[in-house]
């Protein structure tokens, strides 16, 4: 449907067939390729009738939506008059009683796809993280932003001084809280304060707070040289990211299949996520929620508007405010107790952002925040400092890992260890890091018995860009090595559209866990990704190369292939790139690729800056609460669910004793038995056009929208 609802009420040329062609080499395209308009015609009974008309000529009873609460609603108003219309073109003789019959019934799926994130009942709609990404670029460009949702998570992921909302809006007397702010930020030598002002920023009073009013306001009350930078449309703009071309593919089989399953009693439905999980949600329940959220705001009930944005909306303004607003040291209980952090196994980026994060919850909590450099190694060196609420700033953006880290394990330091631990009267440990910080603390658990001074809390938080860490569906840094692949992916196939028939081998890391492989497969269109996970022999591979030939009879005269690093012992990248390079003599060409560290590297995604700064958060709560618990009582911690892994799993954050994940790891080849993105696997085959089935069993089912309580 060309030109959306426009196209479905003017007919003729706009609702076109797509075939497979018709669609390839669209996953890097921003915007939307087959149009988008604001349409008045289909706001009356008029235009929804001709609509209905165009559709009928064609056969088509079933839609999936792709837009945002306009659209939407629009789509579910046509569902219910749709028997009506039908009546109305048979009495007026454009159809025959048989087509009232046959096409009774009208099935609607919808699909949210704005920038905003404003649509209650999905934690992410399509688009946000992209404009999330041209936001923050441009914030890292002059180290300045907009948008409700948008605001807030650049102003988590930027460290912004100040942030305006128009669903919290700023307590009376703001205007001296804020200079107050950047004066005493600039006392500590910060030489940038970041203000962000969402569109449609409010007062308490309902009137509206412009960037310009507050360029006034700093420019008059401290004498600050000020810009203001309105991004508009840019946030619009660009190529789409990794998520969001993951996230909108996940959706795209979810609304097919709910189509399918539609039976005439079956509500019109929003397919979205909650988490890492895909639901089915009543569209009109959306809605409804999302317009009372506007009333809310409408009627000043502020706190309720927060409510009704979702858990993810609140999370995240709970977080910014803890972490944005230090309290004077007078008003902060202090525990006596000491929390350190350390960072072990490869960088990934995102770590900093959940080292500053660590520290500044510990600090708000009244602990004193110790640093630990060059990981165990450097723990056994006694490399601890105490680390301040200043010295962090600034760290979200930073790529890498600032406080060092190393691969070494505690196994054989262990006596070291527990002298610094003793020295520095450690009370709880945060490791942040991937598979050997998970081995680490399996190790530190495993000494409670020799070392009584392990018997404290202890929590890892997953950062790696291989994401293998068992118990948790995501680790900090995969999201940013998948957009650095993806966006690698996307020029190797560029250079390939001037050359035609040629065939990309490209190989990325993450040991013997196939994500990034078979993800970034997913996020760049690729034709083939071979995992560990999943065996293949010379004949799946000799298949591949038949497929790529036949592939180079159409119009997408160019093949994309990825491999994970160890995904074969003897099908080596060079073997593969040299079975294609000689089976494809005559028909295409072969280039190798090794993308290498390049995927460790680089300024974190958005994603992985929030990610990384909220789980942390809920790892230091975690500590408080345990440390609260023992307080006075000089406890000894020996208990398994003292030793966590903190991580999501489908929808929930969860805290798993890491005693408990020993069943469920594969420590030979350092990778979860079990793997949540194996069920994408045959998407990425079905998107290549490969004959496969796909596992329905984890699809969606259809909820009620529940409010949030705060």
């Amino acid at each position: 449907m060309l030109k959306g609802y426009q196209g479905m009420v003017d007919g003729g040329a706009n609702i076109a067939e797509a075939d497979w062609e018709s669609v390839s080499s669209i996953l890097q395209v921003g915007g939307t390729i087959i149009g988008s308009a604001r349409c008045q015609a289909f706001r009356t009974r008029e235009g929804r009738l001709k609509a209905a008309c165009n559709l009928l000529q064609r056969g088509i009873t079933n839609l999936c939506v792709i837009g945002g609460d306009g659209s939407l609603t629009g789509a579910n108003l046509f569902r219910k008059e749709w028997s009506g219309l039908l009546e109305e073109l048979a009495k007026n003789g454009q159809i025959d009683k048989e087509a009232v019959q046959k096409y009774a019934y009208l099935n609607v799926v919808g699909m949210v796809g704005s920038i905003d994130n404003d649509f209650c009942g999905t934690d992410m709609t399509i688009g946000t993280d992209s404009a999330l990404h041209r936001i923050i670029e441009v914030i890292d460009a002059i180290m300045t932003t907009a948008q409700r949702y948008l605001a807030l998570v650049s102003a988590l992921a930027c460290g912004a001084d100040w942030v305006f909302l128009p669903e919290s809006p700023p307590e009376e007397g703001w205007e001296e809280q804020m200079c107050v702010k950047l004066s005493e930020n600039r006392a500590r030598k910060k030489r940038l304060n970041i203000i962000i002002v969402a569109e449609g920023a409010i007062d308490t009073q309902n009137k509206p707070i412009t960037s310009e009013k507050i360029k006034e306001l700093v420019v008059t009350q401290l004498g600050y040289d000020t810009r203001v930078t309105i991004l508009g449309h840019v946030q619009r703009g660009g190529t789409p990211s990794a998520f969001d071309r993951i996230l909108a593919s996940r959706m795209g089989v979810e609304a097919v299949i709910a189509l399918l399953e539609a039976t005439p009693d079956t509500p019109a439905c929003v397919v979205s996520l909650n988490g890492n999980h895909a639901v089915r949600l009543p569209l009109m329940e959306c809605v409804q929620m999302t317009q009372d959220v506007q009333k809310a705001m409408d009627e000043r009930r502020f706190q309720d508007a927060v409510r009704l944005r979702g858990r993810s909306f609140a999370g995240n303004l709970n977080t910014y405010k803890r972490l944005a607003i230090k309290l004077p040291d007078d008003q902060i209980p202090k525990t006596n107790c000491n929390v350190a952090v350390i960072n072990v196994g490869a960088p990934a980026a995102g770590m900093n952002a959940a080292v500053r994060s660590a520290v500044r919850v510990g600090i708000a909590d009244g602990h004193r925040m110790l640093a630990i450099y060059d990981g165990f190694d450097g723990f056994a060196k006694g490399q601890i400092k105490e680390i301040g609420w200043t010295d962090v700033g600034g760290w979200t953006g930073q790529g890498g890992s600032i406080l060092g880290t190393k691969r070494v394990l505690p196994g054989k330091y262990l006596e070291e260890i527990a002298t610094q631990m003793r020295a520095h009267s450690i009370n709880a440990l945060l490791i942040i890091g991937g598979f050997e910080a998970y081995l680490g603390l399996l190790e530190l658990s495993a000494a409670r018995e020799k070392h009584e001074e392990f018997c404290v809390p202890m929590i890892m938080v997953p950062a790696t860009v291989s994401n293998n860490v068992p118990g948790s569906d995501f680790s900090i840094g995969a999201d940013t090595a998948l957009n650095t692949i993806t966006d690698t992916c996307d020029r190797i196939k560029q250079s390939a559209s001037g050359t035609k028939r040629r065939v990309f081998i490209i190989e990325t890391m993450g040991g013997y866990c196939g994500y990034l492989a078979n993800m970034g497969g997913l996020a760049a269109g690729a034709d083939a990704a071979y995992i560990f996970e999943e065996p293949f022999d010379i004949r799946d591979l000799q298949s591949n190369v038949e497929h790529l030939t036949e592939k180079m009879k159409t119009t997408i005269q160019r093949g994309l292939v990825l491999r994970n690093e160890s995904c074969s012992e003897n099908y080596t990248t060079d073997f593969i790139y040299q079975l294609y390079s000689e089976e494809g003599k005559g028909v295409f060409d072969c280039r190798k690729n090794v993308l290498g560290h390049m995927q460790q590297g680089g300024a974190p995604s958005p994603f992985d800056r929030n990610f990384g700064t909220k789980i942390s958060a809920r790892a230091m709560e975690w500590i408080t609460a345990k440390l609260k618990e023992a307080r006075g009582r000089g406890k000894k911690f020996t208990t398994d669910d003292s030793v966590c892994v903190l991580g999501i799993s489908k929808r929930n954050v969860i805290f798993q004793p890491v005693a408990e994940l020993k069943q469920q790891t594969d420590f030979e080849h350092r990778i979860p038995k079990e793997q949540w993105w194996l069920k994408l696997r045959p998407l990425m085959k079905i998107l290549a056009k490969y004959k496969a089935s796909y596992d329905v069993s984890d699809s969606g089912q259809l909820e009620h929208v529940q409010p949030w309580s705060i």
